[in-house]
């Protein structure tokens, strides 16, 4: 169900609240440029947590970026009310939560946003709303869920992703020192249920490294994450070359544009990858890809380009999941807490990966 209106006169002034991880604040790109479409001469304003405020960088359909902490004090958000009260005309809220929506209550008169289902708790939200859509977690993917909201307001959605960018735009090779023909690996997603093996990993730099690609490994300043891939590197080629926690964001983009490909899991820098039109091998457990897959480069289809089982290729994305019985269980992992293991990524054959990997050297031959 949802509830559609019509603002007249057009916004001049609209805030679209996307305070989420980093893979999902890259999703809400095709909704932000739908919103710039639309309304060209509109101040559009996105407010996101601080440490995902690197996913819009150089995005030029955004005018001004407003970061709060993920855990704010009162003062953060005494600081944030007196910066966006009733400053905006429109205010689009992404999220069903309490604190998205209180700050759209706070910034603008008029207010779209998701609801919950009748059934579930809290959906009399939809009464603090003007346009509202029921949120759909199961059946569609992320992208096209966050579309419902220009189509609310008669926006014409547009489906591809804005990646950041960087207006230095030098070949990695001269910046990087790297040679003319390699692959980025990002091994360590956020979460620990999301991890493939060790030994996976180094199966598939050892198997690049015979096919004269270079493993080039990516990662977060993270010391965690850092700790993870060098305990891992001890295993890779020698040729290996890590620049985990060297680059920003829109770095990163710019490298693995130029790359032959990309594998990685379930994280937010697959999906950057996928925005740059590099192959990609996306790895997949738990998670359902109906919702959270990869979103293919120059797909516009309005239905979700993957089914929860399979090893679909469309267009420059290769997704790769267990024969398990339980994919995609949409848990947290086997213990149902982001730090457990999964048996699903456990298990996960590596030939399928090495497989892909033949299937893009040959269509780029």
């Amino acid at each position: 169900m949802e509830k559609s209106i019509i603002i007249s006169p057009p916004p001049k002034r609209i805030l679209i609240i996307a305070m989420r991880f980093l893979g999902d604040v890259l999703l809400a790109t095709p909704l932000i440029h739908s919103f710039r479409q639309a309304y060209a001469e509109a101040q559009i304003d996105v407010l996101i947590y601080k440490n995902t405020a690197a996913m819009l960088e150089g995005n030029t359909d955004i005018d001004q970026i407003i970061i709060t902490p993920q855990h704010p004090d009162i003062q953060d958000n005494i600081k944030l009310f007196k910066k966006i009260f009733r400053r905006y005309d429109l205010a689009v809220v992404t999220q069903t939560g309490d604190r998205p929506l209180l700050y759209g209550i706070f910034a603008a008169p008029i207010r779209i946003g998701f609801t919950p289902k009748r059934e579930q708790k809290r959906w009399w939200k939809r009464y603090l709303l003007q346009g509202w859509s029921e949120f759909d977690t199961h059946n569609t993917h992320t992208v096209i869920v966050l579309l419902k909201l220009s189509t609310l307001i008669n926006i014409k959605p547009f489906f591809s992703l804005i990646p950041p960018n960087t207006q230095e735009k030098l070949l990695p090779s001269k910046k990087y020192k790297l040679p003319n023909l390699y692959a980025i690996l990002h091994i360590h997603p956020q979460w620990q249920y999301k991890r493939w093996t060790a030994q996976g990993w180094i199966e598939v730099a050892n198997y690049l490294t015979k096919l004269s690609i270079t493993p080039v490994l990516s990662g977060s300043p993270d010391q965690e994450e850092l700790n993870y891939i060098a305990e891992i590197k001890k295993s890779l080629p020698k040729s290996t070359i890590d620049l985990s926690g060297q680059l920003s964001l829109a770095e990163l983009a710019n490298l693995i544009t130029y790359s032959q490909l990309f594998i990685g899991p379930d994280t937010g820098i697959t999906h950057l990858a996928a925005a740059t039109n590099t192959p990609v091998i996306a790895i997949y457990g738990p998670t359902n890809p109906v919702i959270w897959g990869p979103w293919p480069f120059a797909y516009k289809e309005n239905i979700s380009p993957y089914k929860k089982i399979g090893n679909p290729h469309i267009n420059n994305i290769y997704l790769i999941q267990s024969k398990e019985d339980c994919v995609p269980c949409q848990e947290e992992g086997c213990d149902r807490h982001r730090k457990s293991y999964s048996q699903c990524l456990d298990f996960l054959d590596v030939s399928k990966v090495k497989k892909a990997i033949d299937n893009i050297l040959k269509t780029d031959l």
